[in-house]
């Protein structure tokens, strides 16, 4: 139990949620018996109300973290605007408050309509010299204030595919060292290690769901890891309902349904005009420009952009980094805030 508070509040837009607002909680949580964050949001803000409630609450369980939109004037100066304000404030509380945890001069006021005493953390912002103005203009100059939640929801995906032994792997690895980020492995070619009966086997479908979701499992881990807001990885989804339509038959609409909720924002299909290279994994020699024929026709029905590359891991590093440029940075960019806009 605190000494000194029994409900605190510590309010914000987390938009998004980085290093200063971290210490602001922890300051509260430190002081009082039990604390309440308050989450406004407005319709204009790219990231969703909820997205950026559970960053707070998987960071932050002990804490009561509750959200709504406000779209009220932001003017700190203008009485009228308060009380718009305090009418969305004062209905999020689950109890009066005797503390408000803030940096910024806001909070006297704050505390003031709330007959609480303001508990100023980091005045001037000089332990944690980050705010959220910078980081929207370029999250990855920021990328160390982020928690992991915000930097795995931030982060792009680029997925590699192909046929057999048409050099995935070396690619996606070759890639991802040039970018400067991390690449996820196939988790198919392991299970296919580890599996019972196995790579000759016969194969069931509930063995391509464990597939989903260790690949799935990998990414979001590595998403959380990497050290910039981007990743490659070697296959994906849509790739293993190939492999089961190849092994098993038509794919269940439930693995196509997840396919399509966990797309990239690229595919590179690398092509199948290299000699086949028999590693003792692999069994698909005689089907290999069909499956290549097939993973055109299923790239070509979606709408992720996509390119095909050819030639040496030279070229085709080369050609992947030209189509990647105009597409990188845009599915992530993170809009203005109401104060941004004059609202």
């Amino acid at each position: 139990m605190s000494d000194t508070y029994r409900h605190g509040l510590v309010l914000g837009k987390f938009y998004p949620f980085h290093a200063g607002h971290q210490a602001l909680v922890r300051a509260a949580l430190r002081a009082c018996d039990r604390v309440t964050v308050e989450l406004l949001g407005a319709q204009v803000e790219t990231i969703p109300l909820e997205v950026r409630a559970e960053w707070l609450r998987e960071e932050h369980p002990t804490a009561h973290v509750v959200a709504a939109m406000d779209e009220g004037r932001v003017d700190f100066d203008d009485p009228e605007a308060w009380d718009e304000h305090m009418v969305v404030i004062s209905d999020l509380l689950p109890a009066p408050v005797d503390a408000v945890f803030s940096s910024d001069a806001y909070g006297e006021e704050l505390a003031r309509r709330l007959d609480a005493t303001w508990v100023q953390v980091d005045p001037g912002r000089m332990l944690n010299p980050v705010s959220g103005t910078a980081i929207r203009r370029d999250p990855a100059a920021h990328w160390g204030e982020l928690p992991a939640p915000v930097r795995a929801w931030l982060t792009e995906r680029i997925v590699v595919l192909g046929a057999e032994s048409t050099g995935t792997t070396t690619l996606a690895e070759e890639l991802a060292a040039e970018l400067g980020t991390h690449c996820v492995p196939e988790y198919g070619r392991l299970w296919s290690e580890i599996r019972p009966g196995g790579l000759f086997g016969p194969w069931r479908s509930d063995e391509f769901d464990l597939i989903v979701d260790r690949q799935i499992g990998w990414e979001n881990a590595a998403r959380r890891r990497v050290p910039k807001p981007l990743l490659v990885c070697d296959t994906d989804v849509l790739a293993t309902t190939l492999w089961h339509e190849r092994y098993v038959g038509p794919t269940p609409d439930h693995l196509l349904d997840r396919a399509a909720a966990h797309r990239p924002v690229a595919y590179v299909l690398t092509g199948d005009e290299i000699p086949f290279v028999q590693d003792g994994m692999r069994d698909g020699e005689h089907v290999r420009h069909g499956m290549q024929e097939r993973f055109r026709e299923v790239l070509a029905e979606q709408p992720v952009p996509w390119i095909e590359v050819r030639g040496s891991v030279l070229e085709r590093l080369a050609a992947t980094q030209e189509f990647l440029g105009p597409l990188l940075g845009r599915s992530n960019r993170i809009g203005p805030s109401l104060e941004e806009l004059g609202r």
